[in-house]
Formats: structure tokens, sequence, C-alpha cells
């Protein structure tokens, strides 16, 4: 949790919520943030944005550059994609393209729970 940088106090927006998600991970992020999750049509500026993001949902790039536009200074996105073992896994490539384009850089990808069927990674602004 701390590797992604949540903490205590921030505004966390949730975007790809559906009922495939780590609700383990994700009470994880509740419980050290403070608050619960945003949802989708929270229209405040936000600390971070949980993207879960799943092969064939549409354009990447795009979604990344709108969850920027809610982001306060210093912000970040947590982007949660299907592990290897999972027919919607999203291609690592396809990532960093889309983080290439956004002006992005992403950390490593930490696998969430203990079988990897989700892996996070930080994506922050370049400076």
């Amino acid at each position: 949790m701390e590797r992604l940088g949540f903490a205590h106090d921030m505004i966390v927006l949730e975007y790809g919520y559906d009922d495939d998600v780590d609700e383990t991970f994700r009470e994880r992020v509740i419980e050290v943030v403070g608050s619960p999750l945003e949802e989708e049509d929270y229209t405040g500026v936000v600390d971070a944005v949980l993207l879960w993001w799943r092969d064939g949902e549409g354009d990447l790039t795009d979604e990344l550059v709108d969850c920027l536009a809610l982001l306060e200074e210093g912000g970040f996105i947590a982007l949660v994609t299907p592990g290897s073992g999972r027919g919607d896994r999203v291609p690592a490539h396809d990532v960093q393209e889309a983080c290439a384009t956004a002006g992005l850089t992403a950390s490593g990808a930490v696998p969430l729970g203990d079988d990897g069927e989700w892996h996070a990674q930080r994506l922050v602004g370049r400076r």
C-alpha cells in the first residue's frame, strides 16, 4: 500500500469498479485513506485515482488523460490491471504506450492478493 502512495486523508476517486475487483485491496485503500472511495460521478479534484482497467474496455490513453484532469498537483493514478492468468489482461506494451502518450511514468507492477489476479502500478506525471 505504501509503495503505491496512498495515505491518510487522501481523496481517492475510483473508476472501473465491477464485481471482479479485489475487494480486499479496496478495503485496505479505504482503511489507509480513512474514508470511502469517491464514485465515478464525483466532480471535485482528488489526490489519487484508483483505476481498474481490463483489456477491451476502450482507449487507455484517453482514460488516463481524463484521470489526470481530476488530479491535484502531485497526485497519482493507481492503475490496476488483471494478472497474467486472466483473458482480459492488458499487455504491458499497451500500458507503456498509453503512459508515454499521456505524459506519465509508471512504477513496477505490484501483484495484489495471494493469487496475483490483479496487478497495481503507480502512475505519475513526468517532472
